[in-house]
């Protein structure tokens, strides 16, 4: 029982699982620290201090706290712009960057569309006559 439970833990996916987990976390107050600590003071600075939790309307005797939730809104769209921006754009232009290109050996044949090699010269499907690509 035992070591079907060591076995279980050992297996590379829940290993990978953990340190994605202690990473996303520690990432998690990189991006908050960046959003609440340097975006928001800008922000402020610029068009005065970005706090709506004081709007309410009130229905009857409930009170709804829409600018509680103006703030998450808010809060979300700088973090997810912080990991698009800063994160996400620059590992895609690194990744392509250091990617190798992948050689084009084949192309469609003009008249059927069938894959052909690009140095064909004739379509094996149609023996339609075509420029060989070199």
């Amino acid at each position: 029982m035992l070591s079907g439970f060591k076995k279980f833990l050992m297996r590379g996916n829940v290993l990978e699982l953990a340190i994605a987990v202690v990473v996303g976390t520690a990432f998690t107050a990189i991006v908050t620290s960046f959003v609440k600590d340097v975006l928001t003071p800008l922000l402020a600075a610029i068009g005065g201090q970005p706090d709506f939790s004081a709007l309410t309307l009130t229905i009857g005797t409930s009170e709804i706290r829409y600018g509680a939730f103006l703030n998450a809104v808010i809060a979300f769209v700088m973090v997810a712009s912080v990991i698009y921006f800063f994160v996400l754009t620059p590992y895609e232009r690194l990744t392509a960057r250091f990617s190798k290109q992948e050689e084009v050996t084949h192309r469609e044949c003009p008249e059927c569309l069938s894959e052909i090699p690009k140095a064909a010269a004739r379509c094996s499907q149609c023996t339609a006559q075509v420029m060989p690509l070199v």
